[in-house]
C-alpha cells in the first residue's frame, strides 16, 4: 500500500474533482473507486466525494496495490492479412481491445497474438508485446505487429519520423462543403473529462489532412490521413471541426446512426520493411455494419 498526502491550497469543489485534477496521473474512476473503499480521509476522517474541500484540509489516500495483468495465449479468432519472420499487418475487428488493462485482462488482440506466435517484439512489456502502435477498442482495421525488437525499432521510427502511411475511412455527422483539408490542431487530455481528449493549447502537435468520397443528405464520408498518431486523433479532429463521427460515443452526438461503435476503419497501411526495405501497402474492406449502413444511406432508408 502507498500513501498520497497532499494539503489543499487554493483548489474549491468536490472532493472528487479536486483530487482527479490534483493526482492527475490516475483515472477518475481509480479515485471514486478510492473514495467508496474508503480508501481517502481529509484531516484523518473517511470522507465522501462530494464534500466540499477547504483551505487547509489535508487529505490522505491509501493507494492499494496495482493489480499484475499477465498476457496469457487465447484461442481467439485473428485475421493475418500478411506475415513474414520480421512483421505482422493483422485486420483488427470492432469491439477488440489491443492489449490487456485494468478493465480488460483478458480476450485482446495481444492474447490472439500469443498464441499464433511465440515470436513477438518485447521492447513494449510484457503486456504488449508485438505491439508498435494500437487502433482504438471500437475501430476496426489495420495494424502493424513486430515479431522482434529490431523490426518493432525500425517501425516505430518510421511512426515517429512520419513515414508511415496511415489512412481512414470515416462516416461523419453534417455535410462537408470543401472537397478536402487539413486539420492542425494540438491535442491532449481534456481538462474537463480525463477519459476524453481535446483541442488544448499546451496539447501536443497533431495534424489530419482529410478528402471527402460521398455526401449523403445529412452524413459525409471521408478519408482521413494521419501525419501524426495521437490518441483519438481523427475522433477529436472531426469533432473540433464540428463534423462527429457517426457512432461515437465519446465525441459524437446522442442521436446518431447505430452500429458497433463509431464508424471509423484503418483501411490502408503502408511502410518500410525492417529487412528487405520493400515500401509495403495493404488495404482491408470495410466491416459489414459499416458497408450496410453506406448502402442504406444511399437508399435514403431512415434512420431512427
Amino acid at each position: 500500500m502507498e500513501l498520497l498526502n497532499y494539503t489543499i491550497q487554493d483548489e474549491k469543489g468536490r472532493l472528487d474533482k479536486v483530487l482527479t485534477e490534483v493526482f492527475s496521473q490516475f483515472s477518475r474512476s481509480q479515485i471514486q473507486g478510492w473514495l467508496k473503499d474508503g480508501r481517502v480521509t481529509v484531516n484523518e476522517e473517511v470522507t465522501r466525494a462530494n464534500y466540499k474541500v477547504k483551505h487547509g484540509d489535508k487529505i490522505e489516500i491509501s493507494r492499494p496495490e496495482p493489480r499484475v495483468i499477465e498476457a496469457v495465449a487465447q484461442d481467439i479468432p485473428l485475421e493475418v492479412i500478411y506475415e513474414d519472420d520480421e512483421v505482422m499487418v493483422i485486420n483488427k475487428p470492432q469491439g477488440m481491445v489491443v492489449h490487456p488493462s485494468a478493465g480488460h485482462p483478458d480476450g485482446t488482440l495481444v492474447n490472439a497474438l500469443m498464441n499464433h506466435s511465440d515470436k513477438l517484439s518485447t521492447i513494449n512489456d510484457v503486456i504488449r508485446p508485438g505491439i508498435v502502435h494500437r487502433i482504438d477498442k471500437d475501430t476496426s482495421g489495420l495494424l502493424m505487429v513486430a515479431k522482434n525488437d529490431e523490426a518493432h525499432l525500425f517501425l516505430a521510427d518510421q511512426l515517429k519520423e512520419r513515414k508511415a502511411l496511415r489512412k481512414y475511412v470515416a462516416l461523419v455527422h453534417g455535410v462537408i462543403p470543401h472537397d478536402k483539408g487539413t486539420i492542425t490542431a494540438p491535442i491532449g487530455r481534456s481538462k474537463d473529462n480525463r477519459q476524453k481528449q481535446a483541442v488544448v493549447k499546451d496539447g501536443k502537435l497533431a495534424v489530419t489532412h482529410f478528402e471527402v468520397l460521398e455526401r449523403f443528405s445529412e452524413f459525409t464520408l471521408v478519408e482521413c490521413q494521419l501525419e501524426t498518431g495521437r490518441t483519438h486523433q481523427i475522433r477529436v479532429h472531426m469533432n473540433y471541426i464540428e463534423f462527429p463521427i457517426a457512432g461515437d460515443p465519446l465525441y459524437g452526438p446522442r442521436k446518431t446512426l447505430q452500429g458497433n461503435g463509431q464508424f471509423l476503419h484503418a483501411k490502408t497501411l503502408g511502410f518500410e520493411h525492417p529487412k528487405t526495405h520493400e515500401v509495403m501497402t495493404f488495404s482491408s474492406d470495410l466491416p459489414e455494419v459499416f458497408n450496410k449502413t453506406l448502402e442504406d444511406l444511399r437508399n435514403n432508408v431512415a434512420f431512427s
